[in-house]
């Protein structure tokens, strides 16, 4: 159990260290709307998370893997939603935005919900629970094994995003922030164009 646990947390970290949607995302509402919109945001991926172990607990995960059209959906779902959220962040480009007025404007939120879709539609985080629970979570693994393994998945995510939203949300960067806020919001709206398609190109 004790390797496993440390496989899980190791891999857990290295697909949370590396830069995809759910980061780009996070980042992005934080530096626009302060460390509530960060953690909000951070609150639906983790919620995302869960749902993506449930139904790879369930094998509907590896149902999905096989199914090319139900593949090719969830991708393009995902791709046309990250260009959805590009083209709206490009758009507020000349409307530069802070906490307070994402705060008075109801904002917050929508924050949640879009943590949550991107990663429900991003392909990558199936794969990923895929795998875990193909090589890791096996079926011979007890009730309690996996209980104690899926804990140590999401333990490990949730630690990951309050560090980075801290980490984000410091006086200073969020004072280079203000001062250049049309930049921000249209180098993360290309970053997050960029992103769809690179999903949309994916391949299993």
């Amino acid at each position: 159990m004790f390797d496993q646990i440390a496989v899980i947390v190791g891999v857990t970290f290295l697909v949370m260290v590396s830069p995809g949607p759910d980061m780009v995302l996070v980042l992005r509402n934080t530096l626009i709307g302060g460390r509530r919109s960060g953690l909000r945001t951070s609150l639906g991926i983790l919620t995302g998370n869960l749902v993506h172990i449930t139904y790879c607990v369930l094998g509907i995960g590896w149902l999905m893997s096989r199914s090319i059209l139900a593949f090719s959906a969830l991708k393009y779902a995902g791709a046309i939603y990250l260009i959805y959220l590009g083209v709206s962040s490009l758009g507020s480009g000349a409307n530069p935005l802070d906490a307070e007025a994402v705060e008075r404007g109801g904002r917050q939120r929508g924050c949640f919900a879009q943590g949550l879709v991107n990663n429900l539609l991003n392909p990558k985080g199936t794969l990923f629970y895929l795998g875990v629970f193909t090589t890791v979570i096996t079926p011979e693994t007890s009730a309690g094994g996996r209980l104690v393994l899926i804990l140590s998945m999401m333990l490990v995510s949730a630690s990951f995003w309050l560090f980075f939203v801290a980490t984000m949300d410091r006086p200073g960067i969020r004072e280079l922030v203000a001062r250049s806020q049309r930049v921000v919001n249209r180098l993360f709206g290309a970053v997050l164009v960029l992103l769809g398609v690179r999903v949309a190109m994916m391949e299993r």
